[in-house]
Formats: C-alpha cells, sequence, structure tokens
C-alpha cells in the first residue's frame, strides 16, 4: 500500500449513537473496517493499493458495536499544548490571541501559595501579562478572567481531537460535531 501521500489521513470514530468518540490513522481505520467492526459514514478522495485491490481511505468511521460509557468520558492529557488550545491560544487576562510560542503558562493561585499544576489553576497567558501579574491572584493584579479554568469536557472536545483548533478539523468531520 502506499504511505508518503495518505500519512496526513486520520478517521474520526464515532460510537454507535454517532458522538465523536476518537481519532485513528488511516490504516487502523482500514483494518477496522476490514474486520466489519465499523461502518463507513464518509471517505477521503484517495485510494491505498495493494499488489491486486483498492481501497478507499475511510474518513468517519460509526462504531458498529454499543460503546462502553467509559470510553465517552475519557480525559484529556493535561499539557501546555492542550491548556492552549482549551483557551484557544488566547490571554486569559488581556483577551489577544496569539501563536502557542507567544504564549505562556500562569497559575491563577500561585504556587508558592498552595497553587496546583492543573485544568482548574493554569490558564494561557501572554509573557507581558505574566510578568505583570508576577506571583499574585488576578483580582490582586488588577486582572479579570476571561473564562474560569476548568478540565475540558471530552464529550465535545475527544482527547486525540483536543489537538486540533476548531477551524483545522477536517471538512468531512464538520457535520459530527454539532457545537462548532
Amino acid at each position: 500500500m502506499q504511505g508518503s501521500r495518505l500519512d496526513s489521513h486520520r478517521a474520526l470514530v464515532l460510537n454507535s449513537y454517532y458522538e465523536p468518540i476518537r481519532v485513528v490513522n488511516w490504516q487502523r481505520a482500514l483494518v477496522l473496517v476490514l474486520a466489519d467492526k465499523v461502518d463507513i459514514l464518509e471517505e477521503y478522495e484517495v485510494e491505498a493499493h495493494s499488489v491486486n485491490q483498492s481501497f478507499a481511505i475511510p474518513a468517519v468511521i460509526r462504531l458498529k458495536a454499543f460503546g462502553r460509557l467509559k470510553q465517552q468520558i475519557m480525559r484529556v492529557k493535561f499539557s501546555r499544548e492542550h491548556v492552549f488550545v482549551r483557551d484557544e491560544n488566547t490571554c486569559q487576562y488581556c483577551y489577544k490571541e496569539f501563536q502557542s510560542k507567544e504564549l505562556t503558562m500562569d497559575h491563577v493561585l500561585p504556587v508558592y501559595r498552595g497553587g496546583a499544576t492543573n485544568w482548574t489553576n493554569i490558564v494561557a497567558c501572554c509573557k507581558k501579562c505574566n510578568q505583570r501579574k508576577g506571583g499574585r491572584t488576578p483580582t490582586e493584579a488588577g486582572f479579570r478572567l476571561l473564562k474560569e479554568p476548568k478540565a475540558p469536557r471530552t464529550k465535545t472536545l475527544v482527547p486525540d481531537l483536543f489537538a486540533f483548533k476548531k477551524k483545522e478539523i477536517p471538512l468531512l468531520w464538520r457535520e459530527y460535531f454539532p457545537a462548532l
């Protein structure tokens, strides 16, 4: 099968209720199709070829078996990149949008005052606002948070999808995200 031009193709996996649960590479999607574990809902306009067969590359697939509720409640791993995606690359103090490399992570309640490094105490912050805030709380520094930091809800933000910005979600997947 061909590889290089297909490497960027991924498939959105839906549970039996048509809710997004994960993203897999095109090879894994094809294995699920061939094992008759999924229905193909959308396909890319490219094919993978073996010596004597061609296969449409699935873009959206739906599990035939009922998935466990546990799969739908997966947690998004806490990371710098995921914080920036959750906050849409926007400084939570000055409300301006930045590139990831121009942002820092800021502890709402400073570490030296007992603040933890977790979803509910970390926000995206531009370097200028971070310096201005220093070791104070946002209120003490005269800031107002754009939105209260919290762990992302995975019913609409699937862990594998969390790395995608809303505008980067492939067109073939968009109808499966009613919130977009």
